[in-house]
């Protein structure tokens, strides 16, 4: 068998390729019956904001904090949080650290949906995901993706890797 040269693609073995496409399907198909299984009317991407903003203290955070976070484009949040104030779910407010940027912060509405939500969310994460793994797999699944994510953070010169928390109060 001949050795690639630097330019020809490092392809991935059939072993490779069949978990690569594994894991894409089951995070696509998962992603998409946690949507469908959510109550109310949110989706699993208005899920994922409440639920960041709903654990911190304050219940908001910077934009662009939150947008890397959850690993999305600022664009895309901006467009994504701009549905949800028209729903009563989430405000922008400036930032009051530095009045250029923005938060976002969870309304009474949207922190009343979440915790309504959140109960089933959970069982059917425990359902489609948790229940199926013993402790040492999930324990596995934790560490692959920790160590996926520092790469990815690592690698990205738009991205530091970590959020820091504003200073003052969003409220």
């Amino acid at each position: 068998m001949a050795t690639a040269t630097p330019n020809e693609p490092h392809w991935l073995t059939a072993k490779e390729g069949e978990a690569w496409k594994r894991f894409t399907g089951m995070r696509f198909q998962l992603d998409a019956r946690l949507d469908r299984e959510l109550t109310g009317d949110i989706s699993i991407q208005d899920y994922g904001v409440l639920a960041t903003l709903s654990e911190e203290p304050a219940g908001c955070m910077r934009i662009s904090q939150l947008a890397t976070l959850l690993g999305w484009e600022t664009s895309r949040l901006s467009h994504h949080l701009t549905r949800m104030t028209k729903r009563g779910l989430v405000e922008r407010r400036p930032c009051p650290n530095d009045g250029r940027g923005s938060l976002a912060v969870v309304t009474e509405a949207g922190q009343a949906a979440i915790e309504a939500a959140a109960p089933h969310h959970v069982a059917h994460v425990r359902r489609y995901f948790i229940d199926l793994l013993s402790p040492e797999e999930l324990e596995v699944i934790s560490d692959v993706s920790r160590r996926v994510l520092e790469s990815l953070h690592d690698t990205d010169p738009d991205d530091a890797g970590t959020v820091e928390p504003d200073a003052a109060p969003c409220r």
